[in-house]
């Protein structure tokens, strides 16, 4: 069965995946028909899956039951405490805790838009967050309120910090509660009917209500918020749904899982590795495990033997990422004794995949299928999926756009090229968010009639395969030729000793740029110098792509919490520009 044959079977008329139209802000629109409504009803039927485990922190271990009566509980702290209405901002400033999943549901069940803020910025960079976003009340763990303590005098912000401790809690804001004690208080007072059912409150939101606000990783100038409706994000939900669908289907695994009874199933396990503040980790991991019963296992910080340790303890089914933390697993000297037969996913995105990372996935995971995604946060995640055959098939390519998803690549007047030829990638669908937060004028040059325009270099194969050929700002231009750097990446990963690399352009006073990169390469691995690596690429690529100069590091390669290189950064640094 083709993938469009799939397409046309999982869609029709009463299929669980059956498309409609819907005029969207004025565009029609493709939708899935049998899509959750909002966020708040996604969390209610969690309950169905009562006393599984969800969340697993360190040792700590919380059910879904226990999960959904926290977060209801804190969907009433906001409203009978805080005052907040539907549609008001609520932040989330905090590491992977079990306390970030409660406030993001909770403040979802409440009418809220959420706002996730990355842990990792600097307090400056948190106040303009806090400030542009408007938020009335933050939840924050103790390192995050220590950060802004005294930083947030201005702001109307009322400050909820997590696991303090019995600790001072530092002066952030004028009103400061300690999680712990305002929940329990909450959950004592809250009315239970009969069967002990905790109530969510009556919020009132649709589909097109807004739903979230992510920040961008800001590369240039400040993040912009990309505000994404309870649509956007349960459309994610289902595409995830579909596209393992539709990888079954072709696969012919779908009648043999059917065959399976409830009670035999195995719970999905799913090895955290990105912060839930991006929109990989919440929309499509947090998100979908919450609506599919699936159990979350959550690290302090991402460290490969740790993430083996856990594999095995856990009896991880699904791991990923972004490929770096992929590639760091398998190049762990503990992986031959560790028991990694549970593992039946490794899913990743977030970045450019070598293509030779299937293989090893393959060689390594017998049982694994792996998978790749693309998406932005503009795309509340996904937008396409590359899984099973079709990811061995074509290990290049990110895989079809889900089938609610239109895209198109276009020159630079915005005309759609052929097949095969390579442009920006215009993207459109109910994933799509409708805007940046209070930016009209980036919102113009980002979005028109409904379409996204990504910034990313693609092509779309006869298959409707898309290929994510670069970052259009990360382009190397030589002579005035274009050099992807993804392409330059991929010949520099199939060589053995290369664990990690990155291709960034150097400055030429006739060329313009010439191809530079960085890399790390694998422990223990046979030496290899720069005119080694140099003769690899050539043996691959034309010679105007070959890299002039090479640099060598020992420590891992920058990166931003969504696993991108930082490659300004790393230009600064070796070149000064």
């Amino acid at each position: 069965m083709s993938v469009s044959e799939a397409d046309v079977y999982l869609t029709g008329p009463g299929q669980p995946f059956e498309i409609a139209v819907e005029t969207i802000r004025g565009i029609d629109t493709r939708t899935w028909k049998n899509a959750f409504p909002t966020l708040g009803v996604i969390l209610e039927s969690s309950r169905l899956h009562g006393a599984a485990t969800f969340l697993v922190y360190e040792d700590e271990r919380t059910t879904f039951e226990e999960h959904y009566r926290s977060a209801a509980a804190v969907a009433h702290l906001l409203i009978d405490r805080y005052g907040v209405r539907p549609g008001d901002r609520v932040a989330i400033a905090m590491r992977n805790f079990p306390e970030w999943a409660m406030a993001f549901w909770g403040a979802a069940a409440a009418g809220a838009v959420v706002v996730p803020l990355n842990a990792w910025w600097t307090a400056s960079e948190l106040v303009y967050g806090l400030e542009d976003s408007g938020a009335r009340v933050a939840f924050l763990d103790l390192e995050r309120a220590e950060r802004l303590a005294g930083q947030v005098d201005g702001l109307d912000l009322q400050t909820v910090v997590a696991r303090a401790g019995a600790a001072p809690l530092p002066g952030v804001a004028a009103a400061t509660d300690r999680l712990e004690e305002v929940l329990a208080s909450v959950l004592d007072g809250l009315a239970s009917d009969a069967g002990g059912s905790t109530l969510l409150p009556d919020a009132g939101v649709g589909p097109e209500d807004d739903a979230t606000i992510f920040y961008t990783s800001g590369t240039t100038g400040r993040p912009k918020g990309a505000v994404g409706t309870h649509r956007n994000i349960c459309t994610n939900l289902m595409s995830l749904m579909f596209s393992n669908a539709r990888s079954s289907l072709r696969s012919g695994r779908s009648g043999a899982s059917a065959a399976v009874a409830p009670a035999e199933r195995v719970q999905n396990a799913y090895l955290l590795s990105v912060p839930f503040f991006h929109a990989t980790g919440c929309h499509s991991v947090l998100v979908a495990n919450t609506a599919a019963g699936g159990k979350l296992v959550m690290m302090h910080r991402w460290d490969p033997e740790r993430a083996l340790e856990l594999i095995e303890r856990e009896r991880i089914t699904t791991f990923g990422g972004v490929p770096s933390m992929v590639m760091g697993v398998l190049d762990s000297p503990n992986f031959e004794s560790r028991d990694i037969s549970s593992v039946r996913s490794v899913a990743y995105g977030g970045a450019p995949a070598p293509p030779e990372l299937v293989k090893r996935i393959k060689a390594h995971f017998p049982g694994g299928q792996p998978s790749n995604g693309y998406g932005l946060t503009e795309t509340s995640s996904v937008t396409t999926m590359n899984s099973g055959d079709d990811y061995v098939r074509k290990p290049e390519s990110v895989g079809p756009p889900v089938p609610v998803c239109e895209v198109k690549v276009v020159d630079e007047s915005g005309a759609e090229v052929p097949a095969g030829e390579t442009g920006e990638l215009w993207i459109k669908g109910p994933n799509v968010v409708r805007g940046y937060w209070n930016k009209p004028d980036a919102t113009a040059e980002a979005f028109s009639d409904g379409w996204l325009h990504s910034g990313d270099v693609a092509r779309i194969d006869d298959e409707d395969f898309v290929y994510i050929v670069d970052r259009a700002k990360d382009m190397v231009i030589r002579g005035g030729e274009n050099v992807y750097c993804v392409e330059v990446e991929a010949a520099l990963h199939e060589h053995p000793s290369v664990a990690d690399c990155a291709v960034i352009g150097i400055p030429h006073p006739v060329l313009g740029e010439e191809v530079g990169a960085v890399v790390r390469l694998r422990p223990g691995s046979a030496p290899v110098d720069e005119e080694g690596l140099r003769a690899h690429v050539a043996e691959r690529l034309a010679a105007f792509k070959v890299p002039v100069r090479i640099w060598f590091r020992t420590e891992e390669l920058p990166r931003n919490p969504a696993g991108k290189v930082l490659k300004r950064e790393l230009r600064e640094e070796l070149v000064g520009s």
